[in-house]
């Protein structure tokens, strides 16, 4: 009768351990979190972006340019919002995205592109277990999707 008990406290401990692990993967399918964007040209790393969530509105802003040779004091002289002459580094390029219920897709929010000054249509979509995000930008009709890489 003793060994009733243990198999029970085993079997609880393995539910449990299942919980917290299924938790911590379920955590790594979201957007939150710093990736590595790639250039669409040269296929080399570009910018490292975080992105934050503030009450289920995601945003992102760049925290470190990663392109041989580019200017780590550069100003967005493109942009024609509240970002137009503002450092790229430290700048927030997503804004507004929100979780798709009924999806794994946050979407409704715009992206800049802070070389040419253009915001786009944004809808953020992790795969291949949360270690990629197909970020997809689009004006109307028109689209171009990326694919960024986990770093934390």
């Amino acid at each position: 009768m003793p060994k009733r008990p243990l198999a029970l406290w085993w079997r609880a401990q393995t539910a449990i351990g299942l919980i917290v692990i299924g938790a911590a993967a379920q955590a790594q399918t979201t957007p939150v979190g710093t990736w590595r964007s790639i250039d669409d040209e040269t296929k080399q790393p570009k910018a490292q972006i975080v992105i934050g969530d503030r009450g289920g509105v995601l945003s992102g802003r760049i925290e470190q340019l990663l392109r041989p040779g580019v200017d780590p004091k550069a100003v967005c002289d493109r942009c024609t919002d509240d970002r137009k002459d503002q450092p790229i580094l430290g700048m927030e390029i997503i804004r507004g995205v929100k979780k798709d219920e009924d999806r794994d897709v946050w979407e409704g929010g715009r992206i800049l592109d802070p070389e040419k000054g253009s915001t786009y249509a944004l809808r953020l979509t992790p795969v291949d277990g949360g270690h990629r995000l197909q970020v997809r930008g689009s004006i109307g009709p028109f689209w171009r999707t990326q694919t960024w890489i986990r770093v934390k």
